[in-house]
């Protein structure tokens, strides 16, 4: 159960979002050189959608250990957090979330900072017995008090996709991705930049040689390689596209991972992309 104050840090946070978070974010890496200026009401309900789309805007969600995965998922991105040593094909990113934070001069709960940022418990169950103890405790309310920072982590890391993405790319199609990556950026606003910021929290870069099946990704670079490249609609063609490279993973999948129980939730993702769906 979470505790009033908890949902009281939750609605502070909410409140004074609106009033810094353009000036918590900085984006003005490739990404963002051409993309349309996102306002601070702007950034405040792209905030609002990944935590909704992570675990439906609920507070306790704030720390969760999914049923099937090896690691805790935290904040309202859902920010994976390893145990020391432990090795997994997904990129780990709550420790460069605690450093983002702390660069900006908010520090981490001390049982954090003194452990080296390494996630303590051994596994789910020893997880969730502690879920009502004093440090998840603790946790949450830090990551409710600072949702704006996490917001602005989000698309600091986004910041850099389109450079990643290139360089993973082949030269031939260097071009056209570019192209797509800035019809989807330019499109509806901002449901376009929201689409690809998403995206990439989501599902990542696809330029990691672990994060594929079969030798095949399901990040963004794969989305606009099979993007049409000419597109009257470009953010309806990056979730039709999204949708069949995410079918593709699932497909490719060891069987023993059973990846079709999330694939309705996340097609039902990609939906909110659209203003329609809203």
């Amino acid at each position: 159960m979470i505790t009033a104050s908890i949902r009281s840090c939750f609605r502070t946070s909410r409140t004074l979002r609106a009033l810094f978070l353009g000036a918590a974010v900085s984006c003005s890496g490739s990404a963002c050189a051409q993309a349309p200026a996102l306002n601070a009401a702007e950034l405040l309900w792209l905030g609002d959608r990944i935590f909704e789309n992570e675990c439906n805007s609920r507070p306790e969600c704030l720390t969760a250990w999914n049923a099937g995965e090896e690691f805790p998922s935290l904040g309202i991105g859902h920010f994976i957090w390893y145990r020391a040593g432990q090795q997994e094909p997904f990129a780990e990113t709550f420790p460069e979330l605690v450093a983002f934070m702390q660069a900006r001069g908010v520090q981490a709960p001390a049982w954090i900072v003194d452990n080296g940022v390494e996630q303590p418990w051994p596994d789910r169950d020893a997880f969730l017995a502690a879920a009502t103890g004093p440090e998840l405790t603790e946790l949450r309310a830090w990551l409710a008090q600072h949702t704006d920072l996490q917001t602005a982590f989000i698309i600091s890391r986004f910041d850099r996709a389109l450079d990643r993405v290139l360089a993973s790319a082949p030269g031939d199609e260097r071009e056209g991705i570019t192209a797509k990556f800035h019809a989807v950026a330019a499109a509806e606003p901002p449901y376009g930049l929201y689409a690809l910021i998403d995206y990439v929290h989501f599902k990542g870069e696809g330029t990691k040689d672990s994060e594929r099946y079969g030798g095949q990704g399901w990040g963004l670079l794969q989305v606009l390689q099979d993007m049409p490249a000419e597109s009257a609609t470009p953010l309806q063609d990056f979730v039709v596209t999204a949708r069949a490279v995410l079918a593709r993973r699932v497909e490719l999948a060891p069987a023993e991972r059973n990846e079709r129980r999330w694939l309705d939730g996340w097609h039902a993702r990609l939906q909110t992309y659209l203003p329609l769906a809203q």
